[in-house]
């Protein structure tokens, strides 16, 4: 195999190659983040995740840079790169901010979709669902994400978008930290994907004022769910002891 050059490109293959190394790169990296596989605080190792795709340390820098800036990743001067944080100051900022920002977004979306716009929204629930039906928990969580990324985008405001996205880091490793399989979370679960599709039909309609309602009523369904899940009633102490 030729090695590659300084740039990162392989001798003969042209820039794309690089280009489709780093994306491959960051979409890995955005699922293991969201997923939990890397925890939140986790050092990212440079060397061997070039090794792992291909890459020069060069574009693995520039590519976790563009990451800090959405969220994903916290840099600083003279340590490691590493997984952004969560803790409890930042879970409380996260329940006081989100209704604010996806009834916006949701409101805005359905003053603004098209057709396609709906379309591709469609699209993404029909995968959400079909991650519920096989219990595959981190497509389910991927495939969340995505959905309400995509409502950001159709709502086309730039001042919205980036604090969506960093919402939806947290909201994805909040609900994979509180997941648990049992009969009433699945129940839950058929709850929240009923919730989309009405969402969706919302927009659809444009509707705002009943997107903005299920979006509400979408967001406090997740918080009671962590919430029962952080906060469950005590045991029972057994009679006679």
């Amino acid at each position: 195999m030729a090695s590659e050059r300084a740039d990162g490109t392989v001798p003969g293959s042209g820039v794309a190659t690089t280009l489709d190394r780093k994306g491959v790169l960051g979409a890995a990296l955005r699922r293991r983040i969201l997923t939990m596989r890397l925890a939140p605080g986790a050092i990212l190792d440079e060397v061997a995740l070039a090794e792992e795709f291909g890459l020069s340390r060069p574009p693995v820098r520039e590519l976790m840079r563009h990451m800090a800036g959405e969220g994903y990743i916290e840099l600083e001067a003279n340590r490691p790169a590493r997984v952004t944080s969560m803790n409890f100051n930042a879970l409380r900022d996260f329940f006081l901010v989100a209704p604010m920002i996806y009834i916006s977004a949701t409101k805005l979306a359905a003053e603004r979709a098209t057709s396609a716009d709906v379309e591709r929204l469609r699209a993404i629930q029909r995968a959400f669902r079909q991650a519920a039906v096989d219990t595959d928990v981190d497509a389910r969580i991927f495939a969340n994400n995505e959905f309400h990324l995509e409502i950001g985008r159709i709502a086309r405001n730039d001042y919205l978008m980036p604090s969506l996205t960093r919402l939806l880091i947290d909201h994805a490793r909040i609900g994979r930290t509180f997941f648990r399989d049992d009969p009433a979370a699945r129940d839950q679960l058929d709850l929240a994907a009923g919730q989309h599709d009405a969402i969706v039909e919302a927009i659809a309609r444009h509707d705002p004022e009943e997107s903005a309602r299920l979006a509400r009523a979408h967001l406090d369904l997740s918080r009671r769910n962590m919430a029962a899940y952080a906060a469950p009633e005590g045991m029972d102490v057994p009679a006679g002891l």
